[in-house]
């Protein structure tokens, strides 16, 4: 049993839900990905989609109706994110704490609050996410970092972002803070510094070539944690954490050490002093082997886990999703074991799912890998809920509309919400408060969770 005081909820990001074809008021034209996934370059190089984000799933007016539909089937909890963008769309470098009030956009902020307020009235808890990668165009141009190499606008790698984001944190805590039951100071930091500068596939802004700036940003994104942190525990008593990308890491033995210490710990590591929950977010493994020729000496395999092609079987006989990665739930189980391990805080799956369009794979996706998740908890590891990615479909990324993750899918004409089957079995699990009830649907020639693959 997942037990009386775990959360079962869902995880949504601003940039990805809040923007809707047919509501001119929902666009957000103020932050660096949507300049980027605009660029008619990008586009034509395949870079970006070519799919825009204003034509996404209108959150920003159709709020009501998602929460209704997350609260009809039993969930606990929603994760939102605060776009910065619209917060303060004007630059914030000479501005003073006391000025931040003045200068900020008080219809954005009073929108979240009748979005958050909604959340809560429908009974639900409510975590804020303050970055989910996007940043605001005059912190951030990305067109001028990738054809230029002129960082006056740098993002991450700028050195004044840390006191820009302490001041964001700062405004966002005094206005807003009566109203979170978590916060959340980023999602994914390892993601924006590795998959910017050295993973031009991805189509991550700036898109450029140099590892070296990996640390820069790394090294910026903690402090911006450890200063951020600082600041909202000065307005609000609710539990401060970070949301990490983790994944489990198999393949060759000193390959898998050193990926191990570089993508998954290290950065924990130097915030765990000022973490009061630990956010993971899992979809994959990786796989990976040793290559001297690369800075960080190994690379990883195609043909298993996240280097995988779309709708195909990994070299393990794994079924894969529309994005390639393979359907791991072993995966999920190893690194939460390792993370309550290492970290003496509470725990969160804040992002579990799969790119689906189909809502094939999904219910088999979802019971694994809630399977693997009860299994912890029945060994006593201090995990306290479970957040899906995503109650709808959304705009993904440079991969625009064309990969969706929802419980729930979406008509980007209107807007218009059906749930999928996978919506209906989520309920279902929810209600019961077991996975066990539902194993049987893994006996299919699909059958995904192999206990000889957990640790120990």
């Amino acid at each position: 049993m997942f037990g009386r005081d775990f959360v079962f909820g869902v995880s949504l990001s601003g940039f990805q839900f809040e923007m809707g074809r047919a509501c001119p008021d929902s666009v957000d034209r103020g932050s660096d990905w949507y300049l980027w996934t605009h660029d008619k370059l990008n586009i034509e190089n395949g870079i970006v989609s070519g799919d825009f984000p204003e034509d996404g799933p209108n959150y920003w007016n159709n709020y009501g109706e998602y929460h209704r539909l997350a609260a009809y089937s039993g969930m606990k909890m929603v994760r939102i994110g605060l776009e910065w963008s619209r917060i303060f769309p004007s630059p914030t470098f000479d501005i003073t704490d006391v000025e931040l009030g003045k200068i900020c956009d008080r219809s954005a902020l009073e929108h979240y609050r009748k979005v958050i307020e909604d959340i809560k009235e429908w009974g639900m808890k409510v975590v804020v996410n303050l970055n989910h990668f996007t940043l605001p165009l005059w912190l951030h141009d990305p067109i001028k970092v990738n054809r230029l190499s002129d960082f006056t606008s740098g993002g991450w790698v700028d050195p004044r972002s840390v006191e820009q984001f302490r001041k964001f944190a700062a405004l966002c805590g005094r206005e807003l803070g009566d109203l979170f039951d978590m916060w959340s100071t980023q999602n994914e930091p390892n993601v924006v510094a590795m998959l910017g500068y050295r993973n031009r596939a991805s189509g991550f802004p700036p898109s450029i070539i140099r590892p070296e700036l990996v640390e820069v940003a790394r090294n910026n994104l903690i402090e911006a944690h450890l200063v951020a942190y600082d600041e909202l525990k000065k307005t609000s008593d609710a539990p401060v954490g970070l949301i990490y990308a983790f994944s489990w890491i198999d393949g060759e033995k000193m390959a898998v050490s050193l990926a191990m210490k570089k993508t998954q710990f290290e950065f924990v590591d130097r915030i765990s002093n000022k973490l009061d929950f630990l956010g993971c977010n899992y979809y994959s493994r990786m796989v990976v082997e040793s290559d001297f020729s690369s800075d960080n000496g190994y690379r990883t395999l195609h043909g298993y886990g996240q280097g995988c092609e779309p709708n195909s079987l990994s070299g393990y006989g794994r079924p894969t999703g529309d994005f390639g990665w393979e359907i791991y739930p072993e995966g999920l189980y190893n690194i939460l074991k390792m993370i309550c391990r290492r970290y003496d805080v509470p725990v969160y799956v804040m992002e579990n799912g799969i790119a689906d369009m189909a809502d094939h794979y999904r219910p088999y996706y979802l019971i694994s890998h809630l399977k693997a998740l009860e299994k912890l908890l029945e060994e006593g590891y201090n995990i306290k809920g479970y957040l899906h990615w995503s109650l709808t479909d959304n705009y993904e990324w440079s991969s625009g509309l064309g990969k969706q993750f929802g419980l729930i899918g979406v008509d980007f004409s209107d807007g218009k919400l059906t749930p999928r089957p996978s919506f209906y079995l989520f309920k279902e699990i929810i209600g019961q408060g077991t996975v066990k009830n539902f194993e049987k649907m893994l006996a299919t020639p699909y059958s995904i969770f192999d206990t000889d693959l957990l640790i120990e």
